[in-house]
């Protein structure tokens, strides 16, 4: 039987009801964090809880839950107590305040303390190098901390104290935190209040007011629109733009005569164009100066592309650059060269096409486990001369590897 309650379950159904019928896959994150709020851990119950409710199996789960470190694969203590021993802390102190904690609390990395509140891990960074050295509880900050702060922390921790982090809103278990993460508003009293930015992080925002630096068109007090009136202003601005486009002008089908009573030429609305203006003409140029003709513009069709007839494969294409048929190569094509047998008589049709064929015989592709030449024949030939060749001069292994060697 499960030891899920019927609210996590309820709770569960409105998780996934957030997402798409056919992306229900998309709740596999918050699923994690809800069943994590109620045992404290993503326990192998809580990976078989989301695999049911989700349709998935087991192993789709648990490769989520352990590629994140916010999921905790065993019991966690109340408070998550993280130490930064990156770089930039760590030459400030980071690994001191770490080990003067272990030893403090009789812990090692990952390892809970006997009644169950603490939980002490080291950290790789935590992305506050301006801080630092800095040390997270249930990944809430503590700035600039050094070893005695950081055993005040965790002594108020365990006498049932909540010590107020230098950013952000009260502390709360780690429990209490994943019902958050799991979308759900935190409904104790205070939950969000107390807290504000650290001056490091205002810093920024002051030197761009001191010199009045912002995004172009920024408005503070524009108001978040709701996805009903988002898409009803997209089905607005989409009307309107069709409205605005024109319409389409068919050309007349009788041609429109000109003054000498000729046909003249028409433009897109069936107008006749006016005449150009006569260009003066210089001396004749000679005839071998004469420009060539342009080639047609293209006429800007939109009919889909078809493959040519002789479409072939790169294969293919290699092989008769190299040695072309003389019945279909052309001499002077860039890049080829009809070849000759020295009496100047070109090959006949399809040599290559026939030399192709038996390259392909000759060179079998591998197969999914093996590279090219790796055959069994192959290696059973090379055992059986390595062997014939010891046999007949009676040499030993080592012998055999260093005549190989010489061959």
């Amino acid at each position: 039987m499960s030891v899920f309650t019927e609210e996590t379950r309820e709770r569960a159904r409105e998780i996934i009801a957030r997402y798409p019928a056919d992306r229900s896959r998309s709740a596999l994150l918050p699923l994690l964090h809800l069943v994590q709020a109620e045992e404290g851990y993503v326990s192998p119950a809580g990976v078989t809880f989301c695999a049911e409710v989700l349709g998935l199996n087991k192993a789709q789960v648990g490769a989520v839950a352990t590629f994140y470190t916010m999921y905790k694969r065993k019991p966690t203590g109340d408070f998550l107590v993280s130490v930064c021993t990156n770089t930039m802390c760590n030459v400030l102190g980071g690994q001191e305040i770490y080990d003067t904690l272990s030893e403090h609390l009789g812990v090692g990395h990952d390892e809970t303390t006997a009644d169950g509140t603490i939980t002490l891990e080291h950290a790789e960074c935590l992305a506050a190098c301006d801080y630092g050295p800095v040390m997270t509880v249930n990944y809430d900050f503590f700035d600039g901390v050094d070893p005695s702060t950081a055993v005040g922390v965790v002594d108020e921790l365990r006498a049932g104290g909540r010590p107020m982090p230098t950013r952000g809103a009260r502390l709360c278990t780690l429990k209490e935190m994943a019902v958050q993460l799991a979308g759900f508003a935190d409904d104790r009293d205070g939950a969000v209040a107390d807290g504000g930015p650290g001056e490091p992080t205002l810093r920024g925002l002051r030197l761009a007011q001191q010199h009045g630096v912002s995004v172009p068109g920024f408005d503070p007090n524009t108001p978040i629109r709701s996805k009903a009136e988002a898409d009803k202003a997209a089905a607005e601005a989409k009307a309107k733009a069709e409205a605005a486009k024109p319409a389409p002008v068919e050309a007349s089908a009788a041609p429109v005569k000109g003054g000498d009573g000729a046909s003249a030429p028409t433009g897109a609305a069936g107008v006749a164009e006016p005449a150009k203006p006569a260009v003066a003409s210089g001396p004749a140029k000679p005839a071998e100066a004469t420009e060539p003709a342009k080639p047609a513009e293209a006429t800007g069709s939109t009919t889909r592309d078809v493959k040519a007839p002789d479409d072939k494969s790169p294969q293919v294409r290699t092989a008769e650059t190299r040695q072309p048929d003389a019945g279909t190569a052309v001499p002077d094509a860039p890049g080829t060269k009809v070849p000759t047998d020295g009496t100047g008589t070109a090959p006949e049709a399809g040599d290559a096409r026939s030399a192709e064929a038996a390259g392909v015989a000759a060179n079998a592709p591998a197969g999914d486990g093996k590279p090219a030449g790796d055959e069994a024949g192959a290696q059973e030939r090379n055992l059986t001369e390595a062997k014939a060749g010891t046999d007949a001069d009676g040499a030993g292994p080592a012998d055999a590897s260093e005549t190989g060697a010489q061959k």
